[in-house]
């Protein structure tokens, strides 16, 4: 049964309704779509102008980290609005941003030391790239000019980002105005590990894929290695395997090459601590956050460097040829300088792995015996349901069937938000379902989130015919 009222089961599971969006000046995404107007945030919940509530169970796109209605964020906002909005970095530095900078340093990895911010994930994801470009410029070695990356990585959709992404279905039309860029295997556990393999021998073989591709381009030529400590979007919550991400670094030592992790959705407390990569006890050159950062309250990124980097550029040319308009933008700082101080201040780490747990637990407990649920994954907040039309072969449904997409509307229906993802093996087959509620969720919640998804997905099922 549907929870919620009739213009809600209207709304997203009639397929023709789709088709009725009122008439609007609005660029969409989905342009013959109808989306409800969302007019309030109430905690984890948002409330659309017909008074529905819908538990957001993904954080929009992991963004909205301590739901939609903190009152210590929304006051740290108004109070900088009063002092000053924003001011030029060109002319000036601002408190916020100043505090905020050293606020990350004194938390980030060893050896981090310096920030620069930017209005989201994917100029942040730029900024690293024409960062670790500019470094080997000011070291010397302009022949470096290649990135690699990995396949079903997501790193943003601006040209470069895009570039050194690997979700085929983004890069497909703009692959002839694309950077040129060399992609590996992802750490893909489920999928990819042999039986005859342990843990450590499959990530190792994967891990390894990285040194052959730096030799075949020449260690000379490649400027950095760039991943996801934690896949989200493309791969659906792809956990690396211990030691992975240790070889990794290793490689790019042995070839002197940059390592940058992205963590702009796996970042910033959503996996159980500040920094994804701290459970991967690595250290990587450049970091990227963005989205829990300032939990959607405004948009800000950043991007993180080591101080030999940092020291390159202020003792060569003195200057990062980069720029836009709203970096260090001081609304936008002040607002993340309160959501990262509310998140260490209220103890949220400790929630997140609590929660986390018991979100695991229990989507296990409710998918367990599934037969058309084949992984279960994740780490803290943030978790990944794929899909299958076998268990035992691991064979997916067919992509024509857009299950994902079919599961969202169900769960919409029933006042639940949850992340969608299909392509998930190769671009094109497989499907996933990604979570990252807030990090303020209680046990009330996950019970809501399971239920709600289990029917959504039941119910998508029937409708393609796969399930009585």
């Amino acid at each position: 049964m549907l929870v919620g009222n009739s213009r809600l089961e209207r709304l997203f599971t009639d397929e023709s309704s789709l088709m009725l969006q009122h008439q609007t000046r609005i660029f969409h995404r989905l342009i013959n779509g109808q989306l409800p107007i969302a007019v309030r945030g109430d905690g984890p919940y948002i409330v659309d102008q017909g008074g529905n509530r819908y538990l957001d169970a993904c954080g929009g796109a992991a963004v909205s980290c301590l739901g939609h209605s903190h009152t210590r964020v929304i006051d740290s906002i108004k109070q900088q609005l009063d002092r000053i909005a924003f001011a030029h970095t060109g002319f000036f530095t601002s408190e916020p941003s100043e505090e905020l900078a050293e606020f990350l340093v004194q938390r980030a990895p060893e050896g981090i030391k310096h920030v620069y911010f930017v209005s989201g994930g994917s100029e942040a994801v730029e900024a690293a790239l024409k960062m670790a470009r500019q470094y080997f410029l000011e070291s010397g070695e302009p022949q470096r000019q290649k990135f690699i990356a990995r396949r079903q990585s997501y790193h943003g959709n601006t040209l470069g980002a895009l570039a050194v992404s690997g979700n085929e279905w983004r890069r497909k039309q703009f692959e002839p105005i694309l950077i040129d860029v060399e992609h590996i295997s992802p750490c893909y556990q489920y999928r990819d590990q042999k039986e005859s393999e342990s843990e450590q021998d499959y990530g190792l073989r994967v891990a390894n894929e990285l040194d052959e591709k730096i030799q075949e381009m020449g260690a000379e030529n490649v400027i950095a290695f760039i991943a996801e400590p934690i896949v989200g979007a493309t791969g659906g919550v792809l956990v690396p395997v211990p030691g992975y991400f240790k070889r990794i670094r290793e490689i790019c030592d042995r070839h002197g090459i940059l390592l940058i992790l992205d963590e702009v959705m796996c970042g910033m407390g959503r996996t159980g601590s500040l920094f994804a990569c701290e459970q991967e006890g690595v250290r990587p050159d450049i970091i990227t956050i963005a989205k829990g950062l300032a939990a959607g309250y405004q948009p800000v990124g950043a991007t993180l460097c080591s101080s030999e980097i940092y020291n390159r550029f202020r003792d060569g040319s003195g200057l990062f040829q980069h720029g836009h308009t709203y970096i260090g933008h001081a609304t936008a700082c002040a607002a993340a300088l309160a959501v990262q101080q509310a998140i260490e201040d209220d103890g949220l780490l400790e929630n997140i792995n609590t929660m986390g747990d018991v979100l695991d637990q229990s989507l296990r407990q409710r998918f367990a015996d599934h037969s058309f649920i084949g992984d279960i994954r994740g780490r803290g907040l943030f978790r990944g349901l794929e899909l299958v039309a076998d268990r035992e072969s691991k064979e997916p449904l067919p992509h024509t069937l857009a299950i994902h997409s079919s599961i969202k509307r169900h769960a919409m229906a029933r006042g639940l938000a949850c992340y969608p993802g299909g392509g998930t093996i190769d671009g094109l087959q497989g499907n996933h379902i990604l979570l990252a509620p807030p990090y303020i969720i209680d046990r009330s919640h996950v019970a809501e989130i399971t239920e709600k998804l289990g029917d959504a997905v039941d119910a998508a099922l029937c409708d393609a015919g796969v399930m009585a």
